[in-house]
């Protein structure tokens, strides 16, 4: 037996003529993920991607750890690799479920087939029933339980047959680097990394942007956003991010305009300045973490003023959103624990204390007019401080 990893997707299938391409890019994924585990191959073979180490003490578990996190799984299996014959089946099934024994304190099983090959003579129904009866034979102590059992054998029999006991759910979406890029607005908030990670899902090349406000903002809160940056990256494998000094515009901003317009006009300088890094990274949208209704700065009113002073599209994973629904997918992906430390970022450093819920564009563009933010915002992209986290 030759234990190798199985890897299954899903929405690929759906591709038509350009599965291939696809599948394709999700095994470079695959690859970009687990290279620094030792030697592989991969195949692929009936909607099925077969990963074989080549080093005796490969880490199957940390490898398995990872391809979880790559978009476009939909989930894995450790599985063992056999010849295509039903005695070798039945010897080396038996052998899997005496391991699985001596491991933990089944009672029931059944066993589920696939026959993927169908020039083996025996069809899945009997390939089931057969290798049932030996098991059973095998193993007294055990009775078949067909709804929940304790454990399920399963077989995949093809050019070469597969068995196997656990799946293993990842992430599913679709492989990264399918949908062209687009730059996300990161902030060291619960929010904007959902965001992201929920637009990388569909197969979306991310990079980031962060307003870094220093003195205002302490380097504890630039090494959160980095930290944050670190997390997605695990699941989107490389984040060029943009850390844009934003405290001259930020003050120019609050010494010029109207207190009750501070988050609007900030924000929308932030969209600027994101809009120009999109454009030179060949990005095709703005992506944040903006949901209706949630702040001020969240109005219909106030996202249709945020949106006119770019013309790319910007997308709003979250639109529709509660903040615990956003909670729930922030502790599943990772980043809950390190977006609740308390390190201020630059949205809550200048803020109003009664904001505009329903401003006005014409006021606003107005009120912009008194500040000298286009010189402030090109000073802000050239003072860019550029990371690149993540695998290549």
């Amino acid at each position: 037996m030759k234990k190798v990893i199985l890897v299954r997707y899903g929405e690929i299938l759906l591709k038509g003529l350009n599965r291939p391409l696809f599948e394709k890019k999700l095994i470079d994924n695959i690859k970009r993920a687990i290279y620094k585990l030792g030697k592989i191959e991969v195949s692929r073979s009936q909607a099925r991607i077969y990963i074989e180490p080549q080093d005796e003490n490969y880490d199957f578990d940390e490898a398995i750890n990872l391809l979880t996190k790559v978009f476009g799984i939909v989930s894995v299996s450790p599985v063992w690799k056999i010849e295509t014959d039903f005695e070798v089946i039945k010897e080396k099934s038996a052998v899997m479920v005496k391991d699985l024994l001596g491991r933990k304190g089944y009672k029931t099983f059944k066993v589920e087939t696939k026959r993927g090959d169908k020039r083996f003579p025996m069809d899945s129904p009997e390939i089931s029933r057969e290798l049932g009866a030996h098991i059973l034979e095998s193993f007294p102590q055990l009775s078949v339980e067909v709804k929940n059992p304790d454990f399920i054998l399963y077989v995949e029999v093809r050019e070469f047959t597969y068995i196997y006991s656990e799946i293993i759910p990842a992430v599913c979406g679709m492989p990264i680097g399918t949908n062209s890029k687009a730059v996300l607005l990161l902030s060291g908030g619960i929010d904007s990394p959902v965001a992201g990670w929920m637009i990388a899902k569909r197969g979306v090349e991310i990079e980031a942007v962060h307003f870094y406000s220093y003195p205002y903002t302490s380097e504890r809160a630039k090494e959160k956003v980095i930290d944050l940056a670190k997390i997605l990256s695990q699941y989107c494998q490389k984040i060029k991010l943009h850390i844009v000094p934003f405290t001259d515009i930020q003050l120019e901003i609050y010494e010029k305009c109207p207190q009750d317009q501070l988050t609007i006009i900030m924000r929308r300088a932030m969209m600027i300045i994101a809009e120009r890094i999109a454009e030179k990274a060949g990005a095709l949208a703005l992506v944040t973490g903006e949901s209706v209704g949630q702040v001020a700065s969240q109005t219909m009113q106030s996202l249709y003023v945020t949106n006119s002073v770019v013309k790319m599209p910007v997308f709003r994973p979250l639109i529709g959103m509660d903040k615990n629904e956003v909670i729930e997918i922030a502790r599943k992906i990772g980043t809950f624990e390190t977006s609740i430390l308390p390190y201020e970022d630059c949205c809550t450093v200048f803020v109003s204390k009664h904001p505009k819920t329903k401003p006005v564009l014409e006021k606003i563009l107005l009120s912009e007019q008194k500040a000298n933010l286009e010189e402030l915002i090109n000073k802000a992209i050239e003072n860019t401080e550029v990371l690149v986290i993540g695998s290549n």
